[in-house]
């Protein structure tokens, strides 16, 4: 008599699966959150636009908050997917949507504002320190010293002496630039670019996941429920 009753108790928990488990297979559920997440991404690079806009000499906050915004991208897609390969694969276009988010704002303000000017350098600030943050000094066509200094970060910095084509804010907003390294409109294809293969990705992640959900629900013997 008990193992009759245990197998009727088992039969009737496979044909029941929990109404959590019920809803999240649902369709609808699916899209829900996939349209959220594309939305997601795209709300999180206007606001890194927004914020490389407003404080554009103040680089450092936008990358901050790009990063972490990256960071959440990645784990809302973990939970929408419910994998890691994905995640990772994810990870290149969300780095060019977060570089061209941050650097897209102030190169257009150059384009746009900018100043450009034959310069020399005649100092830097990480010279025989062995330091990779430089503060470059130039000297201007004129032959005055600039008051702005060039901020370069990494090896490979102009030595001093080397003649430079330079980009300069006439409002004082946006820290000078490299002319060769100004390319609003690359910047713009790089951010939009990213974000395509980013909601491509989502779109991915938001069926594959919604055929995973269904068929952990058959497992229940509810997958027709």
């Amino acid at each position: 008599m008990s193992e009759g009753i245990g197998g009727t108790t088992t039969a009737s928990g496979a044909g029941h699966p929990p109404a959590s488990a019920r809803r999240s297979a649902r369709p609808l559920t699916a899209v829900y959150r996939t349209a959220a997440l594309v939305l997601y991404v795209w709300a999180a690079a206007a606001v890194v636009c927004g914020v490389s806009f407003l404080l554009p000499s103040a680089e450092w906050v936008a990358i901050s908050g790009g990063v972490l915004l990256c960071v959440l991208f990645g784990i809302l897609l973990h939970v929408l997917h419910r994998g890691v390969w994905l995640v990772l694969l994810a990870a290149v276009p969300a780095l060019f949507v977060l570089v061209g988010a941050v650097q897209y704002a102030p190169e257009l303000a150059l384009e746009r504002y900018g100043v450009r000017d034959r310069v020399v350098v005649v100092a830097d600030s990480a010279a025989g320190t062995g330091g990779k943050n430089h503060e470059l000094t130039l000297r201007g066509s004129d032959g005055r010293e600039l008051e702005e200094r060039l901020v370069y970060r990494g090896s490979g910095a102009p030595r001093v002496g080397a003649r430079l084509d330079v980009v300069r804010d006439s409002r004082g907003k946006v820290p000078m630039e490299r002319a060769d390294q100004v390319d609003a409109a690359g910047r713009r294809g790089q951010l939009i670019g990213g974000l395509a293969v980013c909601t491509v990705l989502v779109l991915l992640a938001g069926w594959r996941g919604h055929v995973a959900r269904r068929r952990d629900l058959a497992r229940y013997g509810g997958a027709r429920r």
